[in-house]
């Protein structure tokens, strides 16, 4: 499934704007049949955006079950004889779509791309009517898991496992585009690199007649290479690489020919680097890399989780000022315009999948009546592997041409304790590794699962820890955090003989709090545990990254642990600093001076 793009063969429409949106409280949509005409009581709202913040109403924040959206679409007059196909870029976390009467397309899983041909079902320079059903339920067989509890009163609620605000909607742009009948449908690339001379390798997927042509253009323009068919590869004597902070990208140009007549075309950045793991160390082109950056997420105020591009690029010059040269994609695949700004400015990605929450033994875990053993049946089963694995195979279709993208996450902070984890977790690791053989894989650890007993920790080609020592543990009591943290730290590094970076580290600070004395949930204290950590990855000294918890405040579910959301941001939900972003910053660009 290519992106749409405009050139001269290919055309595109967003179909972002106001749409009607209803509330399905009763659960009778589809019963009913909504999709058959206008959307009765509906109001207007933002697509893509989260609905939960729109409206100043607990009833759209709090609802559990179906949403409606509708929209008329007109198809192009001169779409005649194209292919016209419509696109949703993400739907959270389920979707249903008809156009006018015909049920077009479903898709499960909440932040990746899922489309429609419509072709044989519009007429070119008419309207029609696009019906969305979106529903936001998170069940045991699903990625992220949750359940769905039946109140005494009727009502529903939402019980999930992760710690940030269950948004859902249409999350991202909605596309109408068209192709040529005869189209190039898909394209995977892979680069070798040597220090000079590089390689790229391509294959393409195409739909009906004529041959492949293939070049190769640098930035500026210049053919450095071509080939033919649906599979080959492209030497060049002599390359630019991609590199951290220095991002080059040449473009592979496809032509689809028939006759001497180009019937279709498609164009996509390329970046030229290699990574691998060697001697306890990340390589990208050879060289050792050491991350510095955030986990993030994709939340702000009023779009929850709809993506912004005034809020991105906001948020990567954020990036720039405090010296960060990765981020981890926590927890969940972004836009995939944050992909391809990463792709242009030369930010390092490790790409995350949507299983979060795969833990009953975090704080956060207040519900009654869980299971006892997680990984069984009645829990997170054999089903839900399923949809775990639908999850890694899109992630990788979608993003696996990003030069930005270093490393695939598997899940975050899963209870790998039991032989029933190791089963679980060892068929999606081998299938991620055998998708993309090209990149190192990771599942990220959480604070409870130590050297001595993680059950999955030898699968994998980089251990990703996250820890919170001397605030879930020695809370306040940074000392003895500080002792504890390095003695564990020097326990993976004495056992495993594997790159070990630490994914998330920090604590909550409400801004503009502060005390003579550093105290929990200062500004203070959270610049003096920050401070702390970084002593001791400097001690241990063998670790290859640092990835703050975490770039910004974000929100989370009601609950006695959370006011206004998770605070263990650097920068506040708008985007100001705290005092330790100014500490982060004076680090991390000393680091890149050294």
């Amino acid at each position: 499934m290519l992106r749409p793009i405009d050139n001269e063969r290919r055309e595109r429409r967003s179909l972002n704007g106001l749409w009607h949106f209803a509330v399905d409280v009763g659960g009778h949509g589809r019963t009913q049949q909504w999709w058959t005409g206008p959307l009765a009581d509906s109001r207007e709202i933002p697509v893509p955006a989260s609905y939960n913040d729109i409206f100043p109403d607990a009833l759209v924040r709090d609802h559990v079950g179906d949403v409606w959206y509708q929209v008329d679409v007109r198809i192009p007059a001169d779409w005649k004889g194209q292919r016209n196909v419509l696109r949703f870029d993400a739907a959270t976390h389920r979707a249903t779509a008809w156009l006018d009467e015909h049920e077009i397309v479903s898709h499960e899983g909440g932040y990746m791309p899922f489309e429609a041909d419509i072709t044989a079902l519009v007429r070119p320079g008419g309207t029609h009517r696009l019906t969305v059903c979106v529903n936001n339920e998170l069940h045991w067989h699903t990625i992220p898991p949750g359940r769905v509890i039946e109140l005494p009163d009727g009502r529903r609620r939402q019980e999930f496992f992760h710690d940030f605000f269950n948004y859902a909607g249409l999350h991202r742009s909605v596309w109408l585009y068209s192709t040529p009948l005869d189209h190039i449908d898909g394209v995977t690339v892979e680069t070798d690199y040597d220090g000079g001379p590089a390689t790229v390798h391509y294959q393409v997927g195409t739909v009906g007649g004529g041959e492949l042509r293939v070049r190769l253009q640098d930035a500026t323009g210049q053919v450095v290479g071509e080939a033919s068919g649906t599979r080959g590869s492209i030497a060049l004597a002599q390359a630019t690489p991609w590199q951290p902070g220095r991002a080059y990208l040449y473009t592979l140009v496809l032509e689809l020919v028939d006759r001497g007549q180009v019937q279709d075309s498609y164009e996509l950045p390329v970046g030229i680097r290699t990574v691998r793991v060697a001697n306890r160390q990340l390589l990208i082109n050879g060289e050792p890399f050491y991350f510095t950056g955030f986990g993030m997420h994709e939340d702000s105020s009023v779009r929850g989780k709809g993506h912004d591009n005034a809020v991105m690029v906001n948020d990567f010059a954020l990036l720039e000022w405090i010296g960060a040269n990765s981020l981890r994609t926590s927890h969940y695949p972004y836009a995939e315009e944050v992909l391809d700004y990463a792709d242009r400015h030369g930010i390092v990605v490790i790409d995350e999948t949507a299983a979060v929450g795969m833990n009953l033994s975090l704080s956060t875990v207040r519900f009654p009546n869980l299971p006892t053993t997680l990984f069984a049946e009645e829990a997170i089963s054999s089903r839900t592997q399923q949809s775990h694995l639908q999850a890694i195979r899109e992630l990788i279709a979608r993003d696996r041409n990003h030069p930005c993208v270093v490393m695939w996450s598997v899940a975050n902070e899963p209870d790998v304790r039991s032989e029933e984890s190791r089963a679980y977790f060892e068929p999606l690791i081998a299938e991620t590794r055998q998708l993309d053989p090209s990149r190192p894989l990771t599942v990220v650890n959480v604070q409870f699962c130590g050297p001595g007993n993680d059950r999955v920790a030898d699968l994998l080609d980089v251990l990703c820890l996250n820890r919170y020592t001397g605030w879930y543990r020695e809370s306040g009591d940074l000392q003895a955090a500080e002792a504890m943290l390095e003695a564990e730290l020097r326990a993976w590094v004495a056992q495993y003989d594997k790159p070990i970076m630490v994914t998330e580290f920090g604590c909550d600070a409400v801004s503009g709090l502060h005390s003579a004395v550093p105290s929990m949930w200062t500004e203070e204290f959270q610049s003096e545990f920050i401070a702390m950590f970084q002593r001791v990855f400097d001690r241990v000294g063998t670790l290859v990254g640092e990835h703050a918890w975490c770039f910004a405040d974000f929100a989370t579910p009601q609950g006695p642990l959370r006011a206004g959301g998770n605070r263990k941001g650097l920068f506040t939900r708008d985007r100001q600093p705290k005092a330790a972003a100014w500490r982060l910053r004076e680090r991390w660009l000393g680091m890149r001076k050294n």
